[in-house]
């Protein structure tokens, strides 16, 4: 805002704002200067406040797909499904990183409860159409191995839902099933006869999550159905 002077003695205030006084034929403004000073402080441009927005903050960034975290805490008095309790889904990397700070950490987890993460759709459980097929990237780690399990968690999560697997078509879901003597990771996937994919899939999660000293098996679902723990057949080993 601001005046123009103009050599007739007659001032035009761009703004609008004045209060006009006449006397002795002379028109008169009268402005408080100091007043309109205070007032462009405290109305800052749509140029400055659009400036100071940081845009990033604004906008969540989405996953390429959306998944669902399940909770599994053994109960003698439910049926196994019963047990399974859908807790939420997500579909935004915000949103990922709400959930999984909310939640306990595996290590904080009582013995036998699971945690689960899957593609929307596909319920954790052998019998799924999609699983059914299928076998699993397992890992077990001992239970004083705490630190290790929430960062080997941790880590896979963040591998699984940011797609840094070449066949990550093939994958359904990560669990880790907390146990008394030994927690397992796995890492599911929906084909257990594309050699190709299982392999490269269980080498790259071997190099991401820098397993150099813990072994990776891979078990068919089918196996897992009718033999117990550490007895399943496992078809690959890294």
């Amino acid at each position: 805002m601001g005046y123009d002077n103009y050599n007739n003695g007659t001032e035009v205030a761009e703004s609008g704002q004045g209060i006009y006084a006449g006397g002795n034929g002379n028109n008169v403004v009268v402005a408080d200067e100091q007043f309109a000073a205070a007032a462009a402080e405290l109305q800052p441009s749509l140029n400055r406040v659009l400036s100071s927005i940081d845009y990033d903050l604004c906008f969540k960034h989405p996953l390429e797909h959306t998944w669902t975290l399940w909770h599994w805490e053994n109960d003698r008095t439910k049926s196994w499904s019963d047990m399974l309790s859908d807790v939420t889904s997500f579909n935004t990397v915000e949103d990922f990183f709400s959930v999984y700070y909310f939640i306990k950490p595996p290590s904080d987890l009582k013995v036998f409860n699971d945690y689960m993460v899957f593609k929307h759709g596909i319920r954790p459980m052998w019998e799924d159409d999609v699983n059914k097929d299928g076998g699993r990237w397992v890992m077990f780690l001992d239970k004083d191995s705490k630190e290790l399990v929430d960062k080997l968690w941790h880590d896979l999560l963040l591998c699984t839902i940011g797609e840094c697997f070449e066949y990550s078509e093939q994958i359904c879901g990560v669990v880790i099933n907390v146990r008394n003597k030994a927690s397992k990771i796995s890492l599911w996937t929906k084909d257990s006869r594309n050699q190709q994919a299982i392999l490269a899939i269980g080498h790259k999660m071997k190099q991401l999550l820098q397993l150099s000293e813990v072994e990776l098996q891979y078990q068919v679902h089918k196996d897992a159905m009718v033999q117990a723990g550490p007895n399943v057949n496992a078809i690959y080993k890294l």
